[in-house]
């Protein structure tokens, strides 16, 4: 047996594992305006860690490669739900700046921060989110427009903010911003995944600089970003993109909503366990 095919039998199951997280993050993607990095993140934290990766940098890492992935798959999600004249362009266009100064900042903190600092985000994130999708309800208003303040301004910066932290789309966050403001939940997704693209390409460039350099990287790195395992989920994330989108003008959303807090609560846990296990 060559040592290639010896690599490739040991490796299989990470292999397989990231192909599925990229068809989940991929539907995710479509489905909840979401850019996919809540279900890449622990899965590709999992799979740094089978391939040996030391914590001091696997987090980061394992952030900047979910970046890689979901910039693609996020730009399909916003091109089929452009196709559908599904998206508000002006509040994407008003919100994308604060959005995208928020992940710069993101990324300069994250650049020195550690692998428990970050874990510790995404534990206080997941449960947030978790507890949204769990409790909240589509009727929670504070208004019936986008307010004219630079509150809002202020909130999407803050989105960048902690999407850059943990590698997301922001989605979550996104939709639960524009349906306060009385976006109905299709047209709050359609929209929310405009932001996706631009903060995944501004923040895995911010990963790429941030880890240029560092030691104990694995192999086919450039800085943070890990290419190997970027090309692995890539396919099966772009693949299943359109079909989330096409369930999420098709489908019951709350079991799916229930599902995905589920998901997250044990992300949580996970995290956790890592941080005092």
């Amino acid at each position: 047996m060559s040592d290639l095919t010896a690599h490739l039998i040991a490796y299989a199951p990470m292999i397989a594992a990231l192909a599925v997280a990229g068809m989940a993050a991929g539907f995710l993607s479509g489905l909840f305006g979401i850019g996919g990095g809540s279900v890449l993140v622990p899965v590709l934290y999992a799979a740094m860690g089978a391939a040996g990766v030391p914590e001091d940098v696997r987090m980061q890492v394992t952030l900047g490669t979910s970046f890689a992935v979901i910039g693609p798959t996020g730009l399909r999600s916003f091109l089929a739900q452009r196709a559908r004249n599904a998206v508000d362009m002006a509040a994407l266009k008003r919100l994308a700046p604060a959005v995208l100064l928020g992940v710069i900042v993101g990324v300069a903190l994250a650049s020195i921060s550690s692998s428990e600092t970050l874990r510790w985000v995404w534990v206080i994130a997941a449960i947030v989110m978790s507890l949204k999708l769990a409790i909240g309800r589509d009727d929670w208003r504070l208004g019936d427009a986008l307010p004219s303040s630079k509150a809002l301004e202020a909130a999407a910066f803050s989105i960048g903010v902690l999407s850059a932290l943990m590698s997301i789309g922001g989605g979550l966050f996104m939709v639960s911003l524009l349906m306060l403001f009385g976006y109905p939940v299709l047209a709050a997704v359609a929209t929310s995944s405009g932001f996706g693209p631009p903060i995944a390409v501004m923040g895995g460039i911010g990963y790429m600089w941030a880890g240029w350099g560092a030691a104990e990287l694995p192999p086919g790195s450039l800085g943070y970003v890990n290419i190997p395992a970027a090309l692995v989920m890539l396919p099966t994330s772009l693949t299943f993109a359109p079909l989330g989108v096409r369930a999420a003008h098709g489908l019951p959303k709350r079991a799916l909503e229930l599902a995905f807090a589920a998901f997250l609560a044990l992300v949580a846990v996970k995290f956790l366990w890592s941080l005092f296990g």
